[in-house]
């Protein structure tokens, strides 16, 4: 028999941004309790700042019953001439029986114990309370709070409860606060909570008390607004993702209005606006002809026929805010970038300030301009020297997340060169998995420095990701140069840079570091990844010419006659199993009795003697050895009783093994 089933937790206002962190894994850890319990259903969740709701329809009044089978010791052990034993008496208590309602039942290895009995399902409302308990328990939002003279804690006080199975209350309790059929309206609508007699009852007078419990019909409601404000004023609202469920989140009866601030303020840069508004107020940006007004949208969660005093009261508190960041903005510029404050300012301890931070970047950006044939070498050093200056500034201090955004505009207006302050604003990027990349080689260098400092230092110092812990963002700064590598195709060989640097970074394992590059790359390059193990295996460590030859094997592994490709090279790679594969190989054709062995070292001498413009030339040349290959399979017996002959044959398959090996280790590759 089923029923509907509603369970609201009455909180006090939840925290969006902790709640919102923790809400993909809300439903799936009351589904784990459900099928614990086995009562598991269909359900639905729903939430607003003040409420905490699991819907279902349908829901079991009672376990099913179950059949519980138990298993003891073989009969020959259980009995001694006809008496019961410890065995059998030990497995009658477990099963909470007399040794006389014991059975026996053959397995196919002789007889056993057996018990059987049918368990009678439990109540759902004897198992509600323990469950709801546990599913609070389980919810993890970071900090919490204690509140009143309880010890236990949650992210906000618990001001109301209700388990209503059917029509019945159930009874419960969930810090100290009983089950009820209670809750509470809106604030603006009453302070005084009301009742409700089953589910169709809580939702109707939810709706009547101003409450929208829906959080898609209040996403959908806002969005619905800001479309109304965008025709009725002729602009385009900037509509965040994050900061919609924000206040989607904070709102139980959302309303979007829009307000406006003074003119003067737009002399402060686009970003400085936008992270004030969004980060001290949820208010959403607003655009007329692609270029930013002195207009916001602010998201009420009032309930009133009058919303002019809302909207002057959210004019009101923005015009401080902005007031200070064009305060902070001037001060900035009058003071100009200068980087002699970082050297109080501490990078990571053992790696020392970010003055020697900024330095140890400068000497890779020079070896980096070395290599990449950048002429702009001075603006290289400049711009390294400048790239973390705007940390001192009042503004970053503000707004952590504007670090190199500030330095951008504080060194444009500077009058430094375009290079430079450009450079300063790309230098973080790539921040994301689809942020946008560095514009320019220039900028490039400047990005790759401080990634590559950033990876090399920690890695010296100890501080390696474990696990899904990486505080430093080193898998991503790992990721960021590889991108980097491939969008302006640089030549970054990380073998050779930790090598020409190492005298920077005391401690410093390569071998630990150019493994953690490696398997950054696994997530990276979307390819069978045997293939990329036998990249890798050619000893490669430049990133760009790893996704070169990833580009040109690849789409051969793939192919429907790569199989037989396989086959040939497996045959190969046996041979040569015993060889020094590293060591040079002398072929000394004299020694070739067979006309197989002739036209394969030829044809080899041939492929090997010209210089291909891509990988994909040089594989398809290779892979043209094949009926050679086969054939001196075929017609050579390579294990020659004479040495010197089977050294020979051997060598002339290393060889060729060697070419390939140039590209990928094939024998690494399975498919």
């Amino acid at each position: 028999m089923n029923k509907p089933l509603l369970i609201e937790i009455g909180v006090e206002e939840l925290p969006a941004i902790p709640f919102l962190k923790e809400l993909p894994n809300i439903e799936k850890k009351w589904t784990a309790i459900l099928e614990k319990n086995r009562l598991l259903c269909d359900f639905d969740f729903y939430y607003t700042p003040r409420r905490l709701v699991l819907w279902h329809r349908e829901f079991q009044v009672a376990q099913e019953d179950s059949i519980v089978e138990q298993f003891g010791a073989p009969v020959k052990i259980a009995y001694k001439d006809g008496e019961p034993t410890g065995a059998a008496l030990g497995f009658a208590k477990k099963c909470g029986v007399d040794v006389s309602k014991l059975e026996k039942i053959d397995q196919g290895r002789g007889e056993v114990l057996y018990f059987k009995e049918e368990v009678k399902g439990t109540e759902a409302k004897a198992l509600l309370n323990d469950m709801v308990n546990e599913f609070i328990n389980s919810l993890n939002f970071g900090k919490s709070m204690r509140w009143a003279s309880r010890t236990d804690s949650f992210i906000r006080p618990i001001r109301s409860l209700s388990i209503i199975l059917g029509e019945e209350i159930v009874e419960g309790e969930l810090f100290g606060v009983k089950s009820s059929n209670y809750s509470f309206a809106h604030r603006m609508v009453s302070y005084e909570p009301f009742s409700y007699n089953f589910a169709g009852d809580y939702f109707c007078k939810l709706d009547k008390n101003g409450v929208i419990l829906y959080p898609d019909e209040r996403r959908e409601k806002i969005l619905s607004q800001m479309k109304d404000i965008e025709q009725r004023h002729n602009v385009k609202i900037d509509i965040d993702k994050e900061l919609l469920e924000e206040v989607v989140a904070i709102t139980e009866y959302p309303t979007a209005l829009i307000g406006q601030f003074d003119v003067e303020f737009l002399e402060l840069p686009e970003e400085v606006i936008v992270t004030s508004m969004k980060e001290h107020q949820r208010y959403f940006a607003v655009y007329k002809d692609d270029k930013l007004t002195n207009n916001f949208i602010v998201v009420s969660n009032s309930k009133t026929d009058d919303f002019g005093y809302i909207i002057a009261g959210n004019e009101k508190v923005l015009r401080p805010r902005l007031a200070d960041g064009m305060f902070f903005y001037k001060n900035d510029i009058a003071n100009g970038l200068s980087n002699e404050g970082l050297k109080k300012l501490t990078f990571v301890e053992g790696l020392g300030s970010m003055y020697e931070k900024s330095q140890r970047e400068a000497k890779i950006a020079s070896y980096l301009a070395e290599i990449f044939n950048v002429e702009q070498k001075e603006l290289v050093q400049k711009a390294v020297m400048l790239s973390k200056a705007d940390l001192m500034s009042e503004m970053v201090f503000e707004f952590t997340e504007l670090q190199g955004l500030m330095g951008y505009y504080y060194a444009k207006i500077a009058g430094e060169d375009e290079l430079v302050y450009t450079a300063l604003k790309e230098q973080y990027l790539p921040d994301g998995e689809d942020s946008e990349l560095p514009s320019n080689k220039f900028s490039s260098i400047i990005a790759l420095s401080y990634k590559l400092d950033t990876l090399m230092g920690l890695f010296s110092v100890g501080k390696i990701p474990t696990g899904s812990k990486d505080p430093f963002g080193l898998r991503r700064a790992a990721a960021g140069i590889v991108k980097i590598a491939m969008e302006h195709k640089l030549p970054i060989d990380l073998g050779k840079i930790i090598d020409a640097l190492a005298d920077s970074y005391t401690g410093l394992d390569k071998k630990q570091l150019i493994e953690f590059f490696n398997e950054r790359l696994f997530k990276i390059f979307e390819v069978n990844p045997s293939v990329l193990k036998a990249v890798l295996g050619s000893g490669e460590t430049d990133v760009y010419k790893i996704s070169k030859k990833l580009c040109a094997l690849n789409p051969v592994v793939q192919s429907d006659n790569f199989k037989e490709y396989s086959a040939t090279f497996k045959r190969v790679a046996n041979i040569i199993k015993d060889l020094d594969i590293d060591s040079k190989l002398e072929v000394n054709d004299s020694l070739f009795e067979d006309d197989a062995e002739k036209d394969l070292y030829s044809k080899y001498v041939e492929v090997t003697s010209k210089d291909y413009a891509t990988y994909d030339e040089e594989l398809e040349a290779l892979f043209a050895l094949k009926p050679q290959l086969d054939n001196f399979f075929d017609s050579v017996f390579v294990n020659h009783e004479n040495e010197a002959i089977k050294t020979n044959r051997k060598n002339t398959i290393g060889l060729v093994y060697q070419a390939f090996r140039n590209i990928a280790d094939i024998k690494e590759i399975t498919i």
